[in-house]
C-alpha cells in the first residue's frame, strides 16, 4: 500500500493578495485590509495585511488606529474596506484549479484546503513535490497569486509545513524526516497552541517541539486532561491518522457594485438593484442552484459596511423573488440611513441543488 501523501495549500496574505490582482500598484505599498465597525471613522480591525506592511508589525486583528500610527508616516500606505463578495469569487476560482489536483479534496476555508494525492503520485514525494510546484504554477497563471504549500503524509504536518517558507514557499517533509523538521520549531507552530498554552511551556523551560517531546504523558495528563494532552504529545512527534474529507464550502454567491455617486435616495439606488439581480441570477442559473436567503449590503461614504438579509419561505431560483425581496430591504435600510451609500450588493445563501430534473423555468 503507497505511502500517504497529504497536501496543505495556504494563501499568502489573502485578502491583500486580491486586492493586488486589480490593482497592481498595490504590490509595492504597505497594504491592510480593514474591517470597519459601525460606529465610523478608523473604527474595526486589520483582516489581513500584506508583507511590505507586516514589516511594520501590522498584523491581523490589529486596532485600525494602531495599525495607522505605525504606517503613518508611509504616505503609499493603503487601508481597504474589505470585499468579501470580490474574494470568495477569486477564492471559487482557485479551489477549482487545486480540485483538478486532489484524489479527495478538503476545503476548510476562503484561502485553505488540503488535498490528498496519494493515488495520483502513487505514495512517492518526488512525484509530490513535482506535482505541487505545478499546482503552484498553474494557480499563479490563472487566479495571479501565490500560495504556500505543505507536503507530508499527514494533515498536521502539512500544515506546518505550508507556513514553513512562507511566502510563496513549498514545503516536502518525508516520513522519516519529520522529526528533524518539527524538532527546532516552536511549540506554538503547531496547530492548536495558542499563546496562553506556549507560555505554559515556557515556564517550564520549554520552548521547542524537541523540548516538549521530553515531557511524559502523565505530566501533560495533569496540565490538559486526556484529549488535549494526547493531542499535543502527538503533534509533537507529527502523528497525526486524521483523513482528508469532502467538504463543501458554505457557499453564497454575491455581487457588488461601486456607485457612480454616493447616495441614500431609493430611486437611485433601486435602479443598481436591477442590474445586479440580473448579474447574479446568471449565477445562479449557471450553477444549477437555488436560494432561500437573500441579502443586501451597503459600504458607506465612510467605508463601514451595513447588511440585510431575509430568510425566504421556500427555496427558489427566480430573479423575480430575488429582486423583489433585495428592494424591500433596500427600502427598510434607507429608513433610518444616515449616511449616503459609496457600495451597493446583494447575496444570496442557503443554497441548494436544483430540485430533480425538472426545468429551472418552473422556478420563474
Amino acid at each position: 500500500m503507497p505511502e500517504r501523501i497529504v497536501f496543505h495549500i495556504d494563501f499568502d496574505y489573502f485578502y491583500a493578495q486580491c486586492e493586488e490582482i486589480r490593482n497592481q500598484s498595490l504590490k509595492t505599498r504597505p497594504v491592510a485590509v480593514c474591517i470597519f465597525s459601525d460606529r465610523g471613522g478608523d473604527s474595526g480591525a486589520i483582516a489581513t495585511a500584506n508583507y511590505i506592511a507586516r514589516k511594520y508589525g501590522v498584523k491581523s486583528g490589529m486596532p485600525i488606529k494602531f495599525a495607522k500610527a505605525r504606517l503613518g508616516e508611509i504616505k503609499e500606505s493603503t487601508f481597504l474596506p474589505a470585499d468579501f463578495a470580490y474574494y470568495s469569487d477569486i477564492s471559487e476560482k482557485a479551489m477549482g484549479v487545486m480540485r483538478n489536483y486532489a484524489d479527495i479534496f478538503e476545503y476548510v476555508g476562503k484561502d485553505e484546503a488540503y488535498l490528498d494525492v496519494t493515488k495520483r503520485t502513487e505514495g512517492s514525494f518526488e512525484r509530490a513535490g513535482h506535482l505541487a510546484q505545478q499546482l503552484k504554477n498553474q494557480i499563479r497563471t490563472e487566479v495571479r497569486m501565490t500560495c504556500s504549500v505543505g507536503v507530508s503524509s499527514n494533515k498536521l504536518v502539512s500544515k506546518i509545513a505550508s507556513n514553513f517558507r512562507k511566502p510563496d514557499g513549498l514545503t516536502v517533509v518525508k516520513p522519516e524526516g519529520v522529526e528533524s523538521f518539527l524538532g527546532p520549531l516552536k511549540i506554538g507552530d503547531i496547530p492548536g497552541i495558542g499563546k496562553v498554552t506556549e507560555e505554559k511551556f515556557d515556564e517550564m523551560g520549554l520552548k521547542t517541539i524537541e523540548d516538549l517531546r521530553k515531557v511524559d504523558i502523565f505530566t501533560l495528563n495533569k496540565m490538559f486532561g486526556r484529549k488535549i494532552s494526547a493531542y499535543i504529545f502527538n503533534a509533537a512527534r507529527g502523528l497525526d491518522d486524521e483523513p482528508v474529507a469532502e467538504r463543501q464550502p458554505t457557499i453564497q454567491y454575491s455581487r457588488i457594485v461601486t456607485l457612480k455617486e454616493d447616495s441614500k435616495d431609493y430611486e437611485f439606488l433601486s435602479k443598481s438593484i436591477d442590474e445586479i439581480c440580473l448579474d447574479l441570477h446568471r449565477t445562479i442559473l449557471k450553477h444549477n442552484k437555488m436560494f432561500k436567503s437573500v441579502g443586501i449590503q451597503f459600504v458607506q461614504s465612510d467605508l463601514t459596511n451595513k447588511t440585510k438579509s431575509r430568510m425566504l419561505k421556500n427555496p427558489t431560483s427566480s430573479m423575480d423573488e430575488m429582486k423583489k425581496t433585495a428592494l424591500q430591504l433596500l427600502q427598510e435600510a434607507l429608513s433610518d440611513q444616515q449616511i449616503a451609500v459609496r457600495r451597493l450588493g446583494v447575496k444570496v445563501s442557503e443554497l441548494s441543488d436544483m430540485e430533480g430534473q425538472r426545468s429551472i423555468t418552473n422556478y420563474f
